[in-house]
């Protein structure tokens, strides 16, 4: 189940055009993210400045993996003279392979740092296959 170079491309950060749907006017951007594979899972880290835990919804139905966030509107009081932060939700789908044990994911967030554990089921774990003498 190891990923190949092949598989995984870096992108910049970019707007959603087209697949997410919103009830809100702000722009719907692809997050950035890390994926790690070790014996026993793989991890996802996804980048969401400015979301909080209670506005992030991560679904799996069948093989896809879908991550969404929403940021809070926050009232301004003051003049803006200079903008460069872009806030806008955060939407990102991964295909899964059926190697992962559903029941076992783990996901939390820190920092504006979204982290999703994805164990692998005991079948697509390495194994060593002993030799028996006859």
């Amino acid at each position: 189940m190891t990923m190949t170079e092949k598989s995984l491309q870096v992108q910049e950060k970019k707007e959603l055009q087209g697949r997410a749907e919103s009830t809100r006017t702000v722009p719907v951007y692809v997050p950035a993210v890390d994926i790690f594979e070790t014996t026993n899972d793989m991890t996802v880290m996804v980048d969401m400045p400015g979301v909080a835990e209670q506005s992030v919804s991560i679904d799996l139905n069948n093989d896809e993996l879908t991550i969404s966030g929403t940021m809070a509107e926050e009232a301004k009081t003051e003049t803006m003279l200079l903008q460069e932060y872009q806030s806008g939700d955060y939407y990102r789908q991964f295909n899964v392979s059926r190697a992962i044990d559903r029941n076992q994911i783990e996901a939390s967030i820190s920092n504006g740092v979204l982290k999703i554990v994805l164990p692998k089921a005991e079948i697509a774990k390495p194994r060593k296959i002993d030799i028996k003498t006859t």
